[in-house]
């Protein structure tokens, strides 16, 4: 272990998001690399997103939340920037 800390979230927008993508895809019973297959992304990218590491476009917002088969406004409703 290199001691170092891990990246935090680069808001906490992108914190709550990742962690209500987290929350869906654990009640799927979907791994990571399921979710990064059926929305045709990187499972790292997937990693990062559900740590608030990553942005996403409206497009891959859309992907992700067809696999999780939830309205894509549940995955925002109330996020802040």
């Amino acid at each position: 272990m290199s001691g170092t800390s891990p990246k935090p979230p680069i808001s906490s927008a992108a914190g709550e998001f990742g962690a209500r993508v987290r929350a869906r895809r654990r009640e799927l019973g979907l791994s990571q690399e399921a979710l990064a297959e059926g929305s045709e992304l990187h499972w790292t990218f997937i990693g990062q997103v559900e740590r608030g590491q990553r942005d996403l476009s409206l497009h891959n917002i859309l992907r992700v939340a067809r696999v999780l088969d939830v309205d894509p406004g549940e995955l925002v409703r109330g996020l802040r920037g």
